[in-house]
């Protein structure tokens, strides 16, 4: 397998993408944070000490998708059409961030999906850690995606 960031001499290298074509993509990815139920039942009331948490996780990811390449030494800027960043509670104990983007360019959108649902997740970590430390982010991944050369991919399929 040709690792597509390093050249010749083992070197990092940013991929050139001026000669591909602008095809529409796709790419959804998630994360999913544990914490206590009483947390959980606290974000679904509405009475964590900072406020609406699902809101300001949602817009911390659409943030972070816009400003992936700004975190991701090889990453391109990308013209990004949508991000949705869903938030689903998962009782007792869960919520699952699934985020959703699609552009029309040269190269894919995994990456941006992966911080949107990562800095998502952080985001309600950083809203809840006043009562919960305990948090932990796990299962952030790449669920699917469509489009450019190396074709659609689907999670267990």
């Amino acid at each position: 397998m040709e690792l597509t960031h390093l050249d010749e001499t083992g070197a990092a290298r940013m991929v050139d993408v001026g000669d591909k074509q602008m095809t529409r993509r796709m790419a959804q990815a998630q994360a999913v944070i544990t914490m206590q139920p009483e947390t959980l039942q606290a974000i679904l009331d509405g009475s964590t000490p900072k406020g609406d948490v699902f809101s300001c996780a949602r817009i911390a990811g659409i943030m972070a998708a816009k400003r992936t390449s700004e975190l991701i030494p090889m990453c391109h800027p990308l013209p990004i059409d949508s991000v949705k960043v869903e938030l689903t509670p998962l009782p007792p104990d869960r919520v699952r961030i699934t985020s959703t983007l699609r552009c029309t360019y040269k190269t894919g959108v995994e990456m941006e999906a992966l911080t949107a649902a990562s800095v998502a997740a952080l985001t309600v970590y950083d809203m809840c850690k006043a009562v919960d430390r305990g948090m932990r982010i796990d299962e952030v991944m790449l669920l699917h995606k469509e489009g450019g050369k190396s074709g659609d991919y689907t999670r267990g399929g």
